[in-house]
């Protein structure tokens, strides 16, 4: 159970690098470009976030990006805004294997594939220099818009990514999507992934993942040391459910338009309102959301 008045980290994931939802209201202006995202952060943060988790998207078709240019502007935008904000940018990109449907054979990857070397899977890292930066610490199948691929995070390239994650000064977010993801993180990190003490953060409710069900996240805290620090997120309705739960099971957690569009059933979200939401649920279950300032300590990030 979690100790009253504990200092809870609540990451706000502004965006996603999914299709966009054609339901959402034109008015609230889902962040798209490089502007509109960096506001979006700068908003959450002052809503009480204590972290931001950022993807970009093209800023002409809204389909999500990787373009080391398009993070690099967020980045200044939000360090020239002034807000004290721990910058969380993604590093998801370049690792879904779609293979040829007409001959699972073919060696050759489907052309809506995107695989990509290291060096560009962490070129936004080298760029901007984020205080933290996800680590998928996972493969195999998943599902979304674009139909199934398989996440292809091999051992090699997980400590290659490590590798460059320590060059930057990067903290890894480990994010595990299922539970043997979470034993690979911890073996991997034995053998030296990343410096410092690890971060786990556990995406549930992934399409082929774990579910985000309380039953899924006990079990996977069950799986780490006592004192270790972790974070866990479900999508979609179970959002809000599964915030209560890491704040109940001791850990930190996550909200925000990335994972889900809806503050009630039939109401859209905003960051702000995702946020604001959270710290009710943080206060209610006898916690505090931490600082940006609190959050940097908690992980042992530099000061800003």
């Amino acid at each position: 159970m979690s100790k009253s008045n504990r200092p809870v980290i609540l990451t706000c994931a502004v965006t996603g690098a999914t299709d966009l939802n054609p339901k959402y209201p034109r008015e609230l202006e889902y962040p798209v470009t490089p502007k509109q995202i960096a506001a979006a952060s700068v908003e959450a943060t002052k809503a009480g976030a204590s972290i931001c988790h950022i993807h970009v998207r093209d800023p002409q078709t809204g389909k999500g990006s990787y373009d080391p240019a398009l993070y690099r502007e967020v980045v200044d935008r939000i360090r020239d805004s002034g807000v004290d904000v721990v910058i969380n940018l993604s590093s998801g990109g370049g690792c879904k294997y779609f293979p040829d449907e007409a001959d699972e054979t073919n060696s050759t990857p489907a052309a809506k594939s995107s695989m990509w070397t290291i060096d560009r899977r962490t070129q936004h890292l080298a760029d901007s220099r984020p205080d933290i930066s996800s680590l998928n610490v996972t493969c195999g199948l998943q599902g979304t818009g674009a139909g199934e691929h398989v996440y292809l995070n091999t051992t090699p390239s997980l400590r290659a990514m490590g590798d460059r994650f320590r060059e930057f000064g990067v903290k890894a977010e480990i994010e595990c999507y299922n539970p043997g993801d979470l034993l690979l993180a911890q073996s991997l990190v034995r053998q030296g992934l990343v410096d410092g003490e690890p971060l786990y953060q556990f995406a549930l409710g992934i399409k082929w993942g774990a579910p985000d069900t309380l039953e899924s996240m006990q079990y996977m805290r069950s799986q780490l040391p006592k004192e270790a620090t972790w974070a866990g997120f479900g999508v979609g309705r179970n959002q809000m459910p599964m915030l209560a739960s890491a704040v109940l099971l001791g850990g930190h957690g996550r909200v925000g338009l990335e994972d889900n569009h809806y503050l009630d059933r039939g109401r859209f979200a905003t960051n702000p309102l995702l946020v604001e939401r959270g710290i009710q649920i943080v206060d209610g279950l006898g916690g505090r959301v931490a600082t940006p300032a609190q959050a940097r300590e908690i992980l042992g990030l530099r000061k800003n």
